[in-house]
Formats: structure tokens, sequence, C-alpha cells
């Protein structure tokens, strides 16, 4: 099912949210039935809140069910943030993918979940389970580390202290490890995966970092399979790429200013 809708409010603008995040990653389109069944909502509300939708170009009507619109990339392009971060970085990116020819990824922290802004990757990409718009959780991604190590105290403790749920055979699920790597991570400037989110990758990814603040802002990775890839040889070009990013969104906030 689609993420954890425990916290939308029980209005109509929150039933809309809930069929809009009954939408996985994976979902090309879903049936009425389906939307019932994911968000809890009675037939008929769900078949005339989705008709609405329809109407205002959030979701497509189908044969068959559902899905949707693009009027929801539009509307996500105008994110302010994201839209000026992935301006700045994408250069870097596509100069890191011509360096490695692996997948290179650009990341911001969401809760305990890395948002995957940008992904590229050539034919021979690595089967990540990552994709532009969809998320993971830190713990068990090279990016997720690397933005956690960077974040604030609170998050970090609040993520050490909940389950780790284990994504694959090699996903760290004992806290003090994590909280080691955690803090090699913060001393290198780079963190690694290892099969821990997907069996047969490996990841290398750095943190964006503001220049002022020192906060962190959204890291960057390459991740390739193990059969042909190593993460470690690639460490300084990630980390030359994050820092590229920060110092360009730093001179574009002081123009604006």
């Amino acid at each position: 099912m689609a993420s954890d809708s425990g916290a939308i409010p029980d209005t109509v603008i929150g039933k809309v949210m809930l069929i809009l995040h009954a939408f996985d990653v994976d979902d090309h389109e879903l049936t009425l039935a389906e939307i019932v069944r994911r968000t809890g909502l009675h037939k008929a509300t769900a078949h005339r809140l989705s008709r609405e939708l329809v109407d205002v170009r959030m979701l497509d009507r189908t044969d068959t069910g559902y899905r949707l619109s693009g009027g929801l990339f539009e509307l996500g392009m105008r994110a302010s943030v994201e839209r000026s971060l992935l301006e700045i970085a994408m250069p870097f990116l596509q100069d890191l993918y011509a360096r490695t020819r692996e997948t290179v990824h650009l990341g911001v922290l969401d809760g305990h979940e890395v948002l995957y802004v940008a992904k590229i990757g050539g034919h021979r990409q690595a089967s990540a389970p990552s994709r532009t718009g969809g998320r993971m959780p830190l713990h068990c991604t090279g990016i997720g580390k690397a933005l956690l190590a960077h974040a604030d105290p609170s998050l970090r403790q609040q993520v050490l202290s909940s389950p780790l749920p284990r994504r694959a055979p090699r996903t760290i699920v004992a806290p003090g490890l994590l909280a080691a790597q955690l803090d090699t991570a913060r001393e290198n400037g780079v963190a690694f995966e290892f099969e821990e989110s997907t069996i047969g990758i490996a990841c290398v990814a750095a943190p964006i970092l503001d220049v002022g603040s020192n906060e962190v802002v959204a890291a960057v990775s390459v991740t390739g399979p193990l059969t042909r890839y190593r993460p470690e040889p690639h460490a300084d070009a990630v980390r030359a790429a994050a820092s590229g990013i920060a110092a360009t969104l730093h001179r574009r906030h002081a123009l604006q200013t």
C-alpha cells in the first residue's frame, strides 16, 4: 500500500489526499474497488471525489479505473525548493554520470525517508529500488545515511530508537552499528551502502551542506552492481559534486538577497 495516511485529517481535503496517496510508485492505475480498499472510504465517497479529481486534472479516467494525472506533475514542478535544487544540481549530476557511467541520485530528507528528486542512469543501470519521486528508508541506503549523518540530532535519535526494518540480508538493523557508520560518514563526508537495500548493489553518497549554516540540504550518490562496481574509488567525485552543488546554491542565494 502507499504511504501511511494515519496523520491525514478526516476532512474533504483529507479524503482527497487519501485517494492521491493510495497510488504507490509502482501503480499505473487503480480500480475504484482498490481505491476504496486502500483508503477505507465509502464507495460512493471515493467515486464522487475521484470524479471531481478527474475534473481538475489530478486524476485521469481509464477503461478500468483511475491513474494520476499530469496536473500533479505540473504542480510538483512548481515546488520552489526542489525545483531550484534540481536546476542547480542537474549539470553536476550529469557530469557525475559521464564520469562513472553508473546510476546517479539526488535525494532530500523527508521524515525518516529519502525522497528521490532525480535519478540518472543509462541502459546498464543497476536494478536499484529507487525511482524519481519514490522513497526509501534512511537507514538502508547510502544517500539516506549521508542525510541522516548530518541531520538534526533529534531526528537521528528518533531513527536509531525506532525499529530498523530489514530490506535485504545485509541491512543494518543494530542501532549501535548504524550509529557508528553515521559517525564515520559525518567525519569522512561520504556514506556507503553494500547490499543493504537490495542484493547485488553498492553505493557511495555525500551530503550537500548549506555553506552558511552547515545544515544538510540534500545528498548525491552513485550506485552500481557489485559485479562491476566498487564505490570507494568514486568517493572523491561524489564529494566534489556535492560541494559544487552546495557552492552554486550559496552563490544563487547570495545574488537573490
